[in-house]
């Protein structure tokens, strides 16, 4: 067993290119992954600087005057902020770890972690260059166009359904009783 496998939920990922319709899939997934009654965590990686906070606001105030963490609470939500601060970026297994218990954590993005995934494919993406012949662990793709140039299960982009089964068979997802 990998150490991903041993650390507590299921983990399976969307992998593309930009604009090769991970967004879409992956909402589309915690929906229908929702309704046949699984806690569905996500994780986004963002090759970018981000922010989810506004200029001026408390927290924002906060995070600008040096905490290293800033927690908003509400009572329909909270987030807590991790200021970095020249640190590394942590590890996949650390972003896992600090999940709170779910059925199903479905990654988007994180394209080298050795985790089950499904490549998604669109004519539309900025780079078209085929993802599964140099990655082992994707173990199928979701394209709006025919793919005829690999062995893998084949899915169309919008077939949601046909997805969700599928993760649900690779990763041995089964609902918990309550």
């Amino acid at each position: 067993m990998t150490e991903l496998e041993t650390m507590g939920p299921k983990v399976f990922g969307i992998a593309g290119w930009k604009n090769s319709g991970k967004t879409g899939l992956a909402v589309r997934l915690v929906t229908e992954l929702t309704r046949r009654g699984y806690r569905v965590s996500t994780v986004k990686h963002a090759h970018h600087d981000f922010d989810i906070d506004k200029v001026g606001a408390d927290s924002f105030r906060h995070r600008e005057a040096g905490a290293h963490e800033v927690t908003i609470v509400s009572g329909t939500r909270y987030a807590i902020m991790h200021e970095l601060r020249g640190a590394p970026e942590p590890t996949f297994p650390e972003i896992l770890a600090r999940l709170a218990p779910c059925d199903l954590v479905l990654i988007e993005g994180y394209k080298r972690e050795p985790i089950p995934k499904i490549e998604a494919r669109r004519l539309d993406s900025k780079n078209r260059e085929p993802l599964a012949p140099t990655d082992p662990h994707i173990v199928a793709i979701a394209a709006d166009h025919p793919v005829e140039d690999s062995n893998l299960t084949v899915f169309d982009l919008d077939d949601t359904l046909a997805i969700a089964d599928f993760i649900e068979q690779t990763t041995g997802l089964a609902k918990q009783p309550e």
